[in-house]
């Protein structure tokens, strides 16, 4: 008896095994967690299977509070519908596949779903969780209203706040100082800790405050902070994400040590400029600061700006700052301004020069100056001369015009100061080279121009004249006459003379016909005339053809002339063989051959008369 009553509950359990299988299982399948960001879609999938799977009715089901709720199922005849006034309704699909889509999802919707199949008497479930994140807004930090810190307060000072919202789930606050992340202390009584807060809005979004507390030190006055709020959205990869506040510096007091003074402006000084001095401590803030010069205070708020400096103003200036937390330290420094000046530059002899044509000429100029200078005299860009002295051996008109001696401090940008003399050279006129004036054809008007050098300016004469423009520049002159280009202008040209106290000088301007193209030349090495010059007129052209025939025509007659000579002479020599003495035979051939001759040159009949 007792052995059967301890096999009992071993029947028992393989009796409800065998009752189980044989009734048929259903296996419910879903994703444990979905995650999707606000404002997205999310996909809710349900898989079932098992045996004996008839008339089957799928139910989804929301959880919240403990309290379930349908919101979406699907008959036995396989139709799908949305259960109404659910949170989702309006948002919520199911589709044959059994899957419940939500859309435009809210922090609402971040619950427990059941997914649950039944088949007759048999029914299961599994549940999925829905989760949903939302970007926080970019962190802010705003100081304290008490914005002036001192690293002489005993206790931790109240560096700013960091706020972030409407994030979800809750972030966190990381602050950094000069980019290196401060450890996250909560402790009141560590000179450097964090308070942070954490409000759930009625929305669900969360906005997260952390503020920092800091026992600066001077070595803090220039260091920047700022901080980060760390956050996470749907899948694996967008864990951890930080968003960046804007840097902010702190108002930092601390005491002075020593004192500094020097200029803002370059420190190279010479006379004219602007200067300002500019005394300071390192301490924050700055005490009161007085400069003197000696003796004699000048400036009482750290700056003291002169205009227009001169070289008196040169010398040393004291600096003396007052500390009233720290009477007993010593807050002075000194400098010494040093002013450079050049003195205006002497030029001997002063004033403008006049010197006769092939006459020499000599100045020197002279300067002092601060540091080593230097002087050089220009013409134009030209420079002629580096020690002061310009010396013209034999003056001609180029070399008329305007001086300049520049003096200068090279060590000294700006520092500069000049003198100019100008020459001017006396003498007979020159006339500069004409060039050759060109017309289309005889007849036309014809521009002639003539450029002369001379002091005084020079008289122009024209011959023959025309309408005259004179135009005078510097120690040059330069006359413009316009006339008609006459036959004997073409021939003889057209004189320019000038003159003036100390001689006069002509030239002769040639006046010729535009030639537009090369003439081309024949094998005679007689020139033929172009198209160009066949457009200037009939007239040439005839010309030209008539003195062409003329030549050819005198080309034969000396051709006939020769061929008759040779012939003449070939029997003469044939007679002079045959004959016996008789002179009076010979003269008569020769007088025949002779009239023969002229009477085939004449075209007329030979005389035979002696």
């Amino acid at each position: 008896m007792a052995g059967i009553m301890g096999r009992t509950p071993l029947i028992c359990t393989l009796l409800l095994w065998i009752l189980h299988v044989c009734s048929g299982v259903i296996n419910v399948e879903v994703n444990p967690k979905v995650e999707v960001n606000g404002g997205e879609t999310a996909k809710l999938p349900c898989r079932f299977s098992g045996t004996n799977l008839n008339d089957v009715i799928v139910q989804w089901f929301m959880e919240k509070d403990g309290q379930r709720t349908r919101v979406a199922y699907r008959t036995k005849l396989g139709a799908e519908s949305i259960d109404p006034d659910t949170p989702i309704s309006k948002r919520a699909s199911f589709s044959g596949d059994l899957t419940l889509t939500i859309k435009s999802v809210k922090i609402s919707d971040q619950l427990t779903y059941y997914c649950e199949v039944n088949a007759g008497k048999e029914a299961n479930e599994n549940a999925t969780r829905l989760e949903v994140f939302v970007t926080p807004q970019k962190p802010e930090i705003k100081k304290p209203s008490s914005q002036a810190i001192s690293v002489n307060q005993g206790s931790s000072s109240e560096i700013g706040t960091c706020n972030t919202m409407n994030g979800f789930p809750a972030p966190r606050i990381i602050w950094f100082k000069d980019d290196k992340p401060l450890p996250e202390v909560k402790n009141s009584s560590e000179n450097t800790y964090m308070v942070p807060s954490t409000v759930k809005e009625a929305s669900g979004l969360y906005t997260i405050k952390s503020i920092l507390y800091m026992k600066p030190t001077k070595a803090d006055k220039d260091s920047k902070f700022h901080c980060t709020v760390e956050y996470s959205l749907a899948g694996s990869q967008n864990k951890n994400l930080q968003m960046t506040s804007d840097p902010m510096k702190i108002e930092l007091h601390y005491p002075s040590e020593k004192t500094m003074i020097g200029l803002l402006n370059a420190t190279k000084v010479k006379e004219g400029d602007d200067v300002t001095i500019k005394c300071e401590t390192d301490g924050n803030p700055q005490p009161l600061i007085e400069i003197s010069k000696d003796g004699k205070i000048i400036g009482n708020n750290g700056l003291l700006t002169l205009k227009s400096v001169k070289r008196t103003d040169s010398g040393k200036y004291m600096c003396k700052a007052t500390d009233f937390d720290q009477l007993d330290l010593d807050l002075e420094a000194e400098m010494d301004l040093v002013v450079n000046y050049l003195e205006p530059i002497s030029v001997t002899p002063a004033g403008n020069q006049v010197v006769m044509l092939g006459e020499k000429k000599e100045w020197q100029c002279k300067t002092k100056a601060s540091e080593a200078h230097t002087v050089q005299w220009k013409k134009g860009s030209t420079v002629l001369s580096q020690d002061g002295i310009l010396s013209i051996e034999s003056a001609t008109y180029d070399k008329a015009g305007e001086y300049v001696c520049i003096g200068a401090v090279p060590d000294v940008p700006g520092l500069t100061a000049e003198a100019s003399v100008n020459l001017t050279v006396k003498g007979k006129p020159q006339i500069e080279t004409p060039a050759v004036a060109e017309v289309t054809k005889e007849g036309d008007e014809v521009t002639l121009k003539c450029s002369a050098y001379g002091f005084p300016t020079p008289q122009f004469t024209w011959k023959p004249s025309g309408k005259e423009s004179v135009l005078i520049k510097d120690n040059k002159a330069e006359s413009t006459v316009t006339l008609q280009a006459t036959p004997d202008v073409m021939l003889k040209g057209v004189t320019c003379e000038v003159s003036n106290e100390h001689g006069t000088d002509s030239k002769t301007l040639q006046v010729a016909i535009k030639r537009a193209n090369t003439a081309e030349v024949l094998l005679s090495g007689n020139p033929v005339l172009t198209s160009a010059d066949k457009h200037q007129g009939g007239s040439s052209v005839v010309v030209v053809a008539v003195v062409v025939c003329v030549l050819l025509l005198l080309l034969m007659v000396a051709l006939i002339y020769f061929l008759s000579k040779k012939s003449t002479f070939c029997n003469k020599k044939n007679k002079k063989e045959a004959a016996t003495g008789q002179v009076n035979n010979i003269v008569v051939e020769m007088k025949t051959e002779k009239a023969n001759e002229e009477a085939g040159l004449l075209n007329k009949k030979p005389n035979t008369e002696q």
